[in-house]
């Protein structure tokens, strides 16, 4: 990385106390000017664990993913990041990936995702449950298919952002939920904003989060809105998330 640029990693926390130091010591720090952790009102002792090794973290009332990866995003630009790169604090996904991914997104581009469908069976080696596994490929060919696009996977938990790119798109209107991620794609792709991806591995032991099967229900029927949504403003009638284009 060039000096002049500001990465900074926020890593995501919430109810991750007995997993968030094991996911510190893998990080690698050299690639990041700063990393601060941003917990999303955690009832257990993931802020003091935070503490306890030294890490520098910032807490709020209970929001959900989407609500504390935009504190988080908020924090880091109020910090001069140029590059921010999001890590999940139960270390579900491979932080060693990262020193690549900053790599990647100097090409050019706006947005990065890590893909765990790059090798379409790595994920039911890391033993992703069949039942997501089916129904991230058939979301994932539907989107592709919208938005004409050849990713691999659309509801990946690793980003790596610009600064350019968070300051076009309107990403303080997302949502609070899981379907932020998503919305974050869905815009880059309706500003024209040039997305690529790199391959992750995941892991799928019992002791890490994942969202649950009610909410991955409604996660699918808020996604089928925001395609229609997406499809009306290419048509000029701009509703949701895109009013504001």
């Amino acid at each position: 990385m060039k000096s002049k640029k500001n990465v900074i990693g926020v890593i995501l926390t919430y109810n991750c106390g007995h997993l968030v130091e094991k996911l510190y010591r893998r990080v690698p720090k050299s690639s990041f000017s700063k990393i601060i952790f941003v917990d999303d009102g955690s009832v257990d002792d993931t802020v003091q664990r935070v503490k306890s090794f030294g890490g520098e973290i910032f807490t709020h009332k209970h929001l959900g993913y989407g609500g504390n990866m935009k504190y988080g995003l908020r924090k880091a630009l109020s910090h001069g990041a140029d590059y921010i790169v999001e890590i999940h604090g139960d270390g579900q996904y491979d932080p060693s990936v990262i020193p690549e991914g900053l790599r990647e997104i100097q090409k050019g581009y706006g947005l990065l995702l890590g893909s765990r469908f790059v090798d379409y069976v790595q994920p039911l080696r890391d033993r992703m449950p069949v039942e997501r596994y089916v129904a991230n490929i058939l979301l994932s060919l539907f989107y592709k298919i919208i938005l004409r696009s050849t990713l691999t996977e659309f509801h990946t938990g690793f980003h790596i952002y610009t600064k350019e790119f968070l300051e076009k798109v309107g990403f303080r209107n997302t949502s609070d939920g899981h379907l932020y991620s998503l919305q974050i794609i869905f815009q880059a792709y309706f500003q024209n904003i040039r997305v690529c991806e790199i391959p992750i591995k995941c892991d799928y032991h019992a002791e890490h989060t994942s969202i649950s099967i009610k909410k991955s229900v409604e996660y699918s029927l808020q996604s089928v809105r925001l395609v229609a949504e997406y499809i009306a403003a290419k048509m000029g009638y701009k509703t949701g998330i895109f009013a504001a284009y």
